[in-house]
């Protein structure tokens, strides 16, 4: 016998700049009495907004029920199609810059870092000089392989 294991999103109106408080409210509260709720999504364009992703709809209602900050529902569900284009995987090389340090994280230089040189957004890929090397070496490297150095 196949279960049905489809998740329900709902979209809940909250009290405009609130997302973030009634996201929060809803996890504490699911977590502390156990409701089965999958996630959360607080999604940035859809101010006023938060989705709610359960399988059971009646558990995205208990969960709901007194959280402050909640100003009603849209009437019916989502479909994932209507908040696909929301969920957007970043791109590692969105997050890079010409002279950031940033810390090599895979291949053949990883734990090394760099300073970045060049920046090519449509392959992916950023050109570093070695910080360690004894002399300048320009590397070409994936950019997913590439985190910005914390404590520089």
């Amino acid at each position: 016998m196949e279960q049905d294991t489809k998740s329900h999103l709902f979209a809940i109106r909250t009290t405009g700049g609130q997302e973030k408080v009634v996201m929060r409210l809803l996890e504490a509260k699911a977590n502390a009495n156990k409701i089965n709720i999958q996630s959360v999504l607080l999604v940035d364009n859809l101010k006023g907004y938060v989705v709610v992703e359960a399988i059971n709809p009646s558990d995205a209602y208990m969960a709901l029920e007194g959280i402050r900050h909640i100003r009603g529902q849209l009437r019916g569900e989502l479909e994932f199609k209507d908040i696909e284009g929301y969920l957007v995987k970043k791109s590692t090389v969105s997050q890079l810059a010409v002279d950031n340090v940033i810390e090599i994280t895979g291949g053949p230089f990883k734990g090394m870092k760099a300073t970045i040189t060049r920046i090519d957004v449509e392959k992916e890929e950023a050109t570093v000089v070695l910080l360690d090397a004894s002399y300048q070496l320009p590397v070409t490297v994936d950019a997913n392989y590439l985190k910005i150095a914390s404590g520089v």
